[in-house]
Parts: C-alpha cells; sequence; structure tokens
C-alpha cells in the first residue's frame, strides 16, 4: 500500500472534509448535527493515530496531515459554535480566544521560524485535545462552564509547550513527546 493512501491517512482526510460540512450545518442552524459531525471528528481524530501506531503506519506526511486537520477542525469549532450558540460564546469569549490563540500561535510560529508546519504531537496537546473536545461538547449542550474553562487553560498550556519546542529546534521534527524530550537531546548533542 502506498505510504500516502493508507487507512489513517484516509480517516485524516475525511476529517479535513468534515469541516466545510460543519460549517454548512451551522449556518443552517443544525446544532444536533453539528455535534454528531463533531464527535465523528473527533472519533476518526482517535483512531488514525491508533491505527497507525498499532500497524507500524506512522509517516512524516502523516503527521503533518493529521495537525492539518487536527488546526482545520480546532479553528472551526468557534466558528460553528458562534453560529449555533452565540450567548455561550460571548460569555466564555476570554476562553475562547484563549483556545484560538492556543491553535493559531504555535502554528504560526513554526511556520516563521521553518517555513512549514510543525507536527509535535506531544502529550500534553493531546490530553487538551481530549479535555476540549469533551469541555466543548458538554458546554454546547448545556454542561459546566468550569471544564470548559480548565481545558482552554490546558490548551494555552499545551501551546506554551510547543512554541518552547519550536524556539529550541533547530529543524522541524513530528510526534515530538514533550518540552522535556526536546530538552533532553538538546543537552546530548551539545
Amino acid at each position: 500500500m502506498n505510504v500516502l493512501v493508507n487507512i489513517p491517512n484516509l480517516l485524516t482526510l475525511i476529517r479535513i472534509c468534515l469541516v466545510p460540512v460543519m460549517v454548512a450545518v451551522s449556518s443552517q442552524g443544525h446544532a444536533n448535527l453539528f455535534l454528531g459531525i463533531l464527535i465523528f471528528a473527533f472519533f476518526t481524530d482517535a483512531l488514525d493515530g491508533f491505527i497507525a501506531r498499532t500497524f507500524g503506519l506512522q509517516t512524516k506526511f502523516g503527521a503533518r496531515l493529521d495537525s492539518l486537520a487536527d488546526f482545520a477542525v480546532y479553528i472551526s469549532i468557534p466558528i460553528c459554535a458562534w453560529l449555533l450558540w452565540p450567548d455561550v460564546i460571548r460569555k466564555e469569549m476570554i476562553y475562547v480566544l484563549a483556545v484560538v490563540a492556543s491553535i493559531v500561535m504555535p502554528v504560526g510560529i513554526g511556520i516563521l521560524k521553518f517555513g512549514s508546519y510543525t507536527s509535535y504531537h506531544t502529550w500534553l496537546t493531546k490530553l487538551a485535545a481530549a479535555s476540549m473536545a469533551i469541555a466543548s461538547i458538554l458546554l454546547f449542550v448545556g454542561g459546566p462552564v468550569w471544564l470548559f474553562r480548565s481545558a482552554a487553560m490546558l490548551c494555552v498550556l499545551a501551546a506554551l509547550e510547543e512554541i518552547l519546542i519550536t524556539l529550541i529546534l533547530k529543524e522541524p521534527k513530528s510526534n515530538v513527546r514533550s518540552l522535556w524530550t526536546v530538552l533532553r537531546n538538546h543537552r546530548k548533542h551539545a
């Protein structure tokens, strides 16, 4: 099987294709359909990584494609939420902006430094993404705001870690597990 066309990459491409669908259904006011598609997108995000790791299908292309899909999905969520739940977004605007900044800033700094998209997939970023997935869905269905606010702060910490990793690395790398790993390797080669 072609390394570019494998099941994890196809799942990732599906996730990218879901973004305009989520925006379209949100613009039509279909909150439940949006939530169903969003949950499916989160599921494919977990599944593509699991399959890639389990069956040895991890590639640099797949890591970058996954990061691009994550960016597209996560940047579309506030847009869709604004269309569907503007009152909730207004109330939580500071936290929503913190999440948006935590998505955009590491990408922007990576592009400025390396001229390309970074795809670290740190443990903290995975934890932040999982937390935000659960917290945002619960927020949209009337759940507790403290969970969303906590997940937002976790997203900010994950973004800071990715920014520091970018500042330390001399060239882009995929699947960097943590800032600690980068610092340890940096000391070994210094």
